[in-house]
């Protein structure tokens, strides 16, 4: 069982600096269509500084720095018992090329279903750009089945 101790913990910062060159690959990566994430120009004529960063991208923040595999290896999580539950953003502004975007986690919860057998725990995050303007709020939900 994971300990419920862990609910309350904050995860390290994470700081992911918006490029130009990452948002284009990451869109199309993804498949994206629309211009505004890779045409600067098409981004500028829909309001935007310069590119946006796709709706998903904040997601990486923390995969790159390498806080999720952190708090996977302090949870006592094994990799081959983990699944991706649930992933949810709530957005307050665009994050574009330019930008620097802080991550600040913390665990809210921790939960078990079918006795025991599926474990969950749910991470909640503020993003926050160079300015301290909150960009997204995030909420992630890992399982652990048994």
């Amino acid at each position: 069982m994971i300990d419920k101790k862990w609910i309350g913990h904050e995860l390290p910062a994470s700081v992911l600096p918006i490029e130009r060159s990452r948002l284009q690959f990451f869109a199309k990566a993804i498949g994206e269509t629309d211009p505004v994430y890779t045409d600067t120009a098409a981004a500028r004529d829909a309001g935007y500084p310069d590119l946006p960063a796709p709706p998903t991208f904040l997601f990486a923040a923390e995969l790159d720095s390498g806080a999720t595999f952190r708090l996977i290896e302090d949870l006592q999580i094994p990799l081959a018992k983990l699944l991706h539950g649930e992933q949810g953003f709530t957005y307050h502004r665009a994050a574009c090329v330019g930008d620097t975007v802080t991550v600040r986690s913390t665990i809210s919860d921790i939960y078990d279903k079918k006795n025991g057998a599926l474990e969950f725990v749910v991470k909640t995050s503020r993003a926050v750009n160079q300015r301290d303007e909150l960009v997204a709020e995030l909420r992630s939900v890992l399982v652990c089945r048994h």
